[in-house]
């Protein structure tokens, strides 16, 4: 059990010591993940830059997670639940622009004008607060692996080993601190588990530009 998000990532943190050194930049999945990122990336001395994945919700359901989508060109459907729900290529081409475009302003929402990181022959550390599905996750390796890292990590405090064993072939090294036996929800693991504010997120980042 975690006390918070920053214990989470402290404690992450020192799982990723190995890397300290390395021509890394540590990818934080908002917003939650953010705060995580942040102490990996101070322990690492590393850069940190955002990943923006978005959920694509069913027709009927907005909370069922039919696939994500990263940008125009990354997106990961579940072809088996698209196929049963009978879901319409005209609906999955507009809600993954509406995604894209709700990704743009969040992006500049939270970066201003800053331009993505460089990631060619670098060492990627994807970070989230943890994990359910994974299907955010599994968008966000494939936008990162058509980047050309040397090596993508994806480090998180929590998750459910199906999950995180349906990443270990997508990623090159899964770092997951606990899976429980009984999983049910990723603020299981948390005392404090309150929901990341935007405003929370500009001012980490905000910090993070200062001290570097």
């Amino acid at each position: 059990m975690y006390r918070d998000r920053v214990e989470a990532g402290k404690e992450l943190a020192q799982r990723l010591l190995k890397y300290k050194g390395e021509d890394l930049v540590v990818l934080a999945i908002p917003r939650g993940g953010v705060v995580v990122a942040k102490e990996v990336a101070d322990t690492l001395g590393a850069t940190m830059d955002l990943i923006i994945p978005r959920k694509i919700g069913a027709p009927s359901n907005k909370e069922l997670a039919i696939g994500a989508v990263v940008d125009k060109d990354n997106v990961i459907l579940d072809r088996d639940l698209v196929a049963r729900l009978d879901v319409s290529d005209d609906y999955l081409k507009r809600e993954i622009e509406t995604q894209v475009d709700e990704i743009s302003r969040r992006r500049l929402m939270y970066m201003g004008s800053s331009k993505e990181s460089d990631l060619k022959d670098k060492v990627a550390i994807l970070v989230d607060d943890g994990l359910a599905t994974g299907s955010t996750a599994k968008a966000a390796i494939k936008l990162v692996r058509s980047r050309s890292p040397k090596k993508l990590v994806v480090a998180i405090p929590v998750g459910p080993k199906n999950t995180v064993q349906s990443l270990e072939g997508q990623a090159d090294e899964v770092i997951c601190l606990d899976s429980p036996a009984g999983f049910y929800a990723v603020g299981q693991v948390y005392e404090d588990f309150e929901q990341v504010t935007d405003d929370e997120v500009v001012v980490i980042l905000r910090s993070l530009k200062r001290s570097a």
